[in-house]
């Protein structure tokens, strides 16, 4: 038996949902659902601006610090600013890590993260001292980037002291302080490990004439700080060769040089 034909069954739907509504009422109905759902968006975006910045929820209650070593936790919370009961969504992240390595130089660097609900973790890397300069009864602190970041009453155990001796000179200097400041930093960060730990000073005459000072009394004339890799194998090697030897000179890596016994 052959089924109910297209225009049967479009009778039918049409005397299941009612005669079709007039072109007005049709737009009327649309414009209601159109209204319906702006208020619904509306309504839940006021919720969620509410939500984060008026609501007592999602606000600052904790400022967590770590990554501290001289530092303390409540020198770095006091330094960043950060007050209890503020929206974590209106916090300037960036500009709590600026406030934080101005007001605290010995910091490196810092991140601010955001940690919902209810607090903000600061996670601080400081500054490792690889120089010490004397001032007065004090030393100032040396990062590897020549930073001078600190000035402590007390000499970290093995950091060598940098003594800037440039010889008195009639004309301008070629290298300002801070450019033999850096020269240093390289030359430190380059002496082999077993010779670093037994460094007492670093003493810089020029631009390249820069020697070490060892604890023992021997020196090494190292030279400016190019070519630092190729002078620590000689360096290493030398002092092998002639483990009586008082005096050391790599700065010519190809040519190196000991003598005293």
């Amino acid at each position: 038996m052959a089924g109910p034909t297209t225009a049967e069954r479009d009778r039918r739907q049409q005397r299941e949902s009612g005669p079709p509504l007039p072109p007005r009422l049709g737009r009327l109905r649309r414009l209601r659902m159109l209204i319906v759902l702006l208020i619904s968006l509306v309504l839940v975006s006021g919720g969620s601006i509410w939500l984060l910045y008026g609501s007592s929820w999602l606000r600052v209650q904790r400022v967590s610090v770590s990554g501290t070593r001289e530092l303390t936790s409540a020198q770095v919370r006091d330094a960043a600013g950060v007050r209890l009961g503020t929206p974590l969504v209106s916090l300037d992240t960036g500009a709590i890590e600026a406030r934080l390595r101005r007001r605290l130089p010995r910091i490196d660097t810092v991140d601010a993260v955001r940690s919902w609900p209810h607090g903000i973790a600061l996670n601080v890397t400081e500054r490792t001292p690889v120089l010490l300069i004397r001032d007065g009864a004090k030393y100032v602190e040396v990062d590897r980037e020549g930073v001078r970041f600190a000035t402590v009453a007390q000499a970290p155990k093995g950091i060598p002291a940098l003594e800037l001796a440039p010889p008195p000179s009639s004309g301008p200097q070629r290298f300002g302080t801070d450019r033999l400041v850096r020269e240093a930093v390289r030359v430190a960060q380059a002496v082999p490990a077993a010779v670093a730990r037994g460094t007492r000073a670093v003493k810089v005459r020029t631009y390249d004439s820069i020697s070490l000072e060892l604890g023992d009394g021997r020196t090494v004339l190292w030279g400016s700080g190019d070519k630092g890799r190729a002078k620590a194998v000689t360096l290493t090697a030398l002092m092998k060769a002639a483990p009586h030897a008082r005096h050391f000179d790599v700065s010519v890596p190809t040519a190196p040089a000991s003598s005293g016994s």
